[in-house]
């Protein structure tokens, strides 16, 4: 039980069995929404310079309630079969809640990415993806891996290059897997898609005046401090929303050290210092931290933990005096400083949900994949069009002009990466509602992770039964 990685996948247990009694469902299909369905351990053989290694990789479905099954492959050297059984089972729940139509899967190659040539890597990748293919672990259908820690773009080209070689003349080979360059068939706003889901649902939150008045903070995410965690693509993404919308950011901790200012920090700046000198601190005009947890502690009002898994704890969870967390990252907390939390009257927005950005836009490119259209390409002059002439209306009957600002908003028609905002808000909205309106209906729910994890049982278990899955 002291395994950090075993304990991931027991706290995902705990939280289910926390929230199945909540649920109408019986025992024997909450042990299978439960259950992993299929494993996939392997040991291939790759050769790097003139040594054969042998590397170790796996990929878990953890659930077939809805096809294709979906989740990301993360290359680290932590990488472990509890470990990846955990990321795939929050997976189902994740596309639960969001209302994307996939099963929970994950998948990892455990090598650290940066001590290997590109050259390496890409053999590693292809060869990965030929033993999914071979045991029809991948594929438009079947399902569609994405990038994670340590894997972006460039891998999942080599993903699909491989896979459309082995498949020639499949029609919808760019459906295998989402998170590609633009060129390769992605979909503009994915890079971004994390930190801005988890920027849409904790505005929705903080617009909830029965929530805000609990927590005795007024409505809205103007002028609130935001601690930020981990300035990796979704803690960069995320903080950079709320500043954008008028938060201040007073704390940034990274692994190397963290820095504050209770006048706020300018993300960008902190980005380009910690480019040019390789480390957030001494940043100009800002305090460093003694150490960089001490930042998860520091006073405000809404921390962002976006960075590693159990992060906060039964030990360190006391001191934390933020009154909104976000769960950016996977698995930040540990089922210890949940209950904490819960007795202190903090609410918790849960991963599962909250970093639902990235699976939300990965379906957006797989539906575009499919369709073999980018979005906006029929309408958008349509639309601008329509707005043009209606403008012209206005200002023909009302002997007014309008003002160019405002002409050029209004006629504006949808871009591709519009579409993909404005479907994500639509998403990320309705899921902070409904997992709200489950709170409230029933009060003995402790906390929103378990209001969270019975709207995602009751969705799936809802599937398992009209399926007539069980005879």
């Amino acid at each position: 039980m002291s395994d950090k990685h075993y304990s991931f996948f027991g706290a995902v247990e705990k939280s289910f069995d926390k929230a199945a009694k909540y649920t109408k469902w019986d025992q024997g299909t909450l042990e299978q929404i439960k259950q992993c369905n299929s494993v996939l351990r392997m040991n291939f053989p790759v050769k790097i310079g003139e040594k054969i290694e042998v590397i170790k990789a796996y990929r878990v479905q953890h659930s077939h309630h809805k096809t294709p099954c979906k989740g990301g492959i993360r290359f680290a050297t932590s990488v472990n079969l509890d470990e990846v059984m955990a990321l795939a089972a929050l997976m189902t729940y994740k596309c639960a809640i969001v209302n994307v139509p996939f099963g929970g899967a994950k998948g990892g190659i455990s090598i650290d990415p940066k001590k290997y040539s590109a050259y390496d890597l890409e053999k590693i990748t292809r060869r990965y993806t030929a033993e999914l293919i071979k045991k029809n672990f991948i594929g438009p259908g079947t399902d569609v891996p994405a990038p994670d820690y340590g894997t972006g773009e460039r891998e999942m080209a080599w993903i699909l290059d491989t896979y459309t070689s082995m498949r020639p003349g499949e029609i919808d080979a760019a459906g295998c897997v989402t998170g590609k360059p633009v060129t390769q068939g992605g979909v503009r706003g994915r890079r971004e898609a994390t930190g801005l889901g988890v920027f849409f649902g904790l505005r929705e939150v903080c617009n909830m005046p029965d929530v805000m008045d609990k927590l005795g903070m007024s409505i809205g995410v103007k002028d609130k401090r935001v601690v930020v965690q981990g300035l990796g693509n979704v803690g960069y993404h995320s903080a950079k929303f709320f500043q954008d919308a008028g938060a201040k950011i007073t704390a940034l901790a990274e692994f190397e050290g963290a820095i504050w200012n209770d006048d706020g920090l300018d993300v960008d700046a902190v980005f380009e210092h910690r480019k040019k000198t390789g480390s957030i601190l001494n940043f100009p005009g800002a305090s460093n931290f003694a150490n960089n947890t001490d930042a998860l502690e520091k006073e405000c009002d809404i921390l962002i933990p976006a960075a590693l898994e159990n992060v906060i704890d039964g030990e360190n969870a006391p001191r934390v005096k933020a009154k909104l967390i976000g769960e950016a990252a996977n698995g930040p907390l540990t089922p210890e400083a949940d209950e904490e939390f819960s007795r202190r009257g903090i609410i918790v927005v849960p991963d599962m949900y909250l970093n639902a950005g990235g699976v939300t836009v990965s379906y957006f490119e797989w539906l575009k994949n499919l369709s073999h259209v980018r979005y906006g390409r029929l309408e958008k002059r349509f639309t601008e069009n329509l707005n043009a002439h209606i403008i012209g209306q206005i200002e023909e009957l009302s002997g007014k002009k309008v003002k160019e600002t405002a002409r050029e908003f209004i006629m504006h028609g949808p871009d591709e990466v519009d579409l993909v905002y404005s479907g994500l808000e639509e998403t990320m909205i309705t899921a902070t509602h409904e997992i709200m309106n489950a709170w409230k209906a029933n009060p003995a729910i402790p906390d929103m992770r378990t209001a969270a994890y019975v709207v995602a049982i009751n969705k799936v278990g809802t599937s398992y039964a009209e399926l007539g899955i069980f005879p």
